[in-house]
């Protein structure tokens, strides 16, 4: 397939944000005389990743060091922060955020169109064609169970057997409102119930089979990871990614099956927030597609990138990847409705 230092809780108070967002406050001096720089990032990347990759930025900028700002939410909740603070906006960087969550900013005139150099190494389906918005990373969506609890063979092999009785109250599922990647799921079993998504309803009844089989939705991925890993529930559906940064670096009792029926596949992007400091912006993007650190994020991190990197690592080498054929359009026309849908007359009561 081709294919921070400053953390902020979700909390944080807005006015903290607007003080580090770009503009013409950008550039302040510091003491030793020389020019400072400054950067928001709204990102539903994990804070491991946001704490590496901004770490190596302010190493490569020392102009930005000590005023990086990150920000870390849901991709969902990073598109409606956005949304809200059209009118002034607080941040110069959206990290993270799937190929219909972009698009939907796109329409609404949210982005920064840019020409960053990386741009023409990212296939055409992988980036808006404006320029509003590039795809970083592939995010295969798979079955994730507890290893200590369930073998291999034992653990479900396709998206339907998560629907046998015997799983119910064994599932955990990441609240899915506020997630992109849930949602994306969700969306896509939809669509494979209901292939042309004129008809949502075998879709929704798909959906209600599983809410029967959900023993409890986690606020965040930190608590679906907590419940998991104490047996709560030991069956879930969630990104490649994500399952193997918690197995190999936290040592979470956690493994993966890539379902038989296929794994839906996002583009997951990044973009410049429209109103902020565009030039901060385009720094930050060119450094994040940068060849070297592409390889560690690969290595290190386990993100499939959407650009040729010079070296693959062996686990993405081996990687049995069965993508789900997925139209992604239909999906970025109906989702909003779709889980809406789910979320007033599914959600607890399958």
């Amino acid at each position: 397939m081709r294919r921070p230092i400053i953390v902020l809780g979700a909390t944080v108070a807005l006015g903290m944000v607007a003080t580090a967002c770009g503009g013409d406050d950008s550039d302040t001096t510091s003491g030793g005389g020389s020019e400072s720089s400054s950067l928001t990032i709204y990102s539903a990347r994990d804070s491991n990743i946001t704490d590496f990759v901004v770490e190596r930025f302010e190493e490569e900028y020392p102009e930005y060091a000590g005023n990086v700002e990150v920000l870390n939410l849901g991709a969902q909740e990073v598109l409606e922060r956005v949304r809200a603070e059209s009118a002034n906006p607080q941040a110069d960087v959206w990290w993270g955020g799937t190929q219909q969550g972009l698009d939907a900013a796109a329409a609404e005139d949210l982005l920064e169109p840019i020409e960053p150099d990386f741009a023409a190494d990212i296939e055409d389906g992988y980036k808006d064609p404006e320029g509003r918005w590039f795809g970083e990373i592939l995010l295969p969506e798979v079955i994730m169970y507890n290893n200590a609890a369930l073998s291999a063979d034992e653990a479900p092999q396709d998206w339907d057997d998560l629907l046998d009785p015997k799983w119910q109250d064994q599932i955990i599922i990441r609240d899915v409102a506020a997630s992109g990647t849930m949602r994306s799921i969700y969306a896509s079993m939809i669509l494979k119930e209901s292939p042309d998504g004129i008809d949502p309803q075998p879709g929704y009844e798909w959906l209600t089979q599983l809410d029967a089989n959900t023993g409890e939705y986690a606020a965040n991925p930190a608590d679906l990871y907590l419940k998991m890993s104490r047996e709560q529930g030991i069956l879930s559906a969630w990104n490649l990614q994500d399952i193997l940064i918690q197995a190999e670096q936290q040592n979470m009792p956690f493994s993966y099956v890539m379902p038989a029926s296929g794994a839906p596949v996002l583009v997951d992007g990044v973009a410049a927030v429209g109103g902020g400091d565009t030039e901060a912006a385009t720094q930050f993007l060119e450094f994040l597609f940068d060849d070297e650190l592409r390889a560690e994020l690969a290595a290190d991190f386990y993100q499939i990138p959407t650009v040729e990197i010079s070296e693959q690592p062996e686990w993405l080498a081996e990687l049995d990847l069965q993508p789900m054929d997925v139209d992604w359009a239909t999906i970025g026309q109906n989702e909003t409705e779709w889980i809406n849908y789910w979320n007033e007359n599914i959600k607890n009561k399958g």
